[in-house]
């Protein structure tokens, strides 16, 4: 027998499974929201030291566009962390901002917008930039509220986000993530 490919892989379980369809296997169940700051005179090493503050340091992690998975559990990070193993790829929607302009205060943050009906996606945005007084945290829920309605025609029955700040030193890097778990 030659080599599978990832995709024959993923028929064979879907085969040998009544309930799972590729499709199932690939739409996350759960989420975690996650965030941190790294500073380090080097750029990539404050990106690392950000990502080990949220705790997600040891993924190999995949960027994907906004959809909050219908039907999907929201978790704590450390519950998430645990179903995940060092080198996993892992799914992530993830808002990052560094900068070395000392003294400036950056941002991060990611707004959720879930609907009713289970059965619908929700969104998720990302939002990153230098403060200037506004409240980034609300207008991220905002912006994910909009994609929402603008979609589907509804508004959402939750909002929430998860927002890092920090004033710059050397180069100093925030993120905010949801982490996705399949």
């Amino acid at each position: 027998m030659g080599p599978r490919t990832f995709l024959s892989e993923l028929q064979g379980i879907s085969e040998k499974s009544s309930e799972a369809s590729v499709n199932d296997l690939l739409t996350p169940k759960r989420i975690f929201f996650t965030s941190g700051t790294g500073r380090h005179k080097d750029e990539l090493v404050s990106f690392e030291l950000a990502l080990r503050d949220a705790g997600i340091e040891k993924y190999n992690l995949v960027t994907v566009s906004s959809i909050y998975p219908p039907r999907c559990e929201v978790i704590d990070v450390n519950e998430g962390i645990n179903l995940l193993n060092p080198g996993q790829i892992v799914f992530c929607v993830m808002a990052k901002k560094t900068s070395n302009e000392e003294g400036r205060e950056i941002f991060a943050s990611i707004g959720a917008a879930i609907p009713e009906n289970p059965s619908l996606n929700g969104y998720l945005s990302e939002y990153m930039g230098y403060c200037n007084g506004e409240d980034v945290g609300r207008y991220s829920e905002e912006m994910a509220a909009c994609m929402l309605e603008s979609a589907f025609g509804v508004k959402p029955v939750k909002t929430f986000n998860i927002t890092e700040k920090a004033v710059v030193k050397d180069f100093t890097t925030v993120i905010a993530a949801a982490v996705l778990v399949l």
